[in-house]
């Protein structure tokens, strides 16, 4: 059984026991967090059911893991012959969790 949430802008498809990495939620860490936008859900006998655009009383419990950062990224703007160069560092922060349950 999985399911296809929506949550951050993104779409993930998940699974019970799955570990996903998704854009920043406000949530303490051991907390448990619901995901409505449930889009599709895939039922035990194989059949799937696709929302218009997200199906009634679907959801996803999940609990939270950790609140990090991703690897560093170098952001680097140089112009040929210019003397014009910017080095710039970035760390996008993102939520891990622990898919527990979908219920349909």
């Amino acid at each position: 059984m999985y399911a296809v949430v929506q949550t951050g802008g993104k779409q993930y498809r998940v699974q019970e026991g799955d570990f996903l990495n998704v854009e920043k939620l406000n949530a303490e860490v051991n907390s448990t967090v619901e995901l409505t936008d449930v889009l599709a859900v895939s039922k035990a006998d194989g059949e799937l059911v696709v929302g218009k655009p997200v199906v009634e009383g679907a959801k996803v419990v999940a609990k939270v893991v950790a609140q990090d950062k991703a690897k560093k990224i170098i952001v680097f703007k140089y112009k040929a012959k210019k003397d014009y160069r910017r080095k710039q560092g970035h760390r996008q922060p993102y939520t891990r969790l622990l898919i527990e349950k979908i219920e349909e």
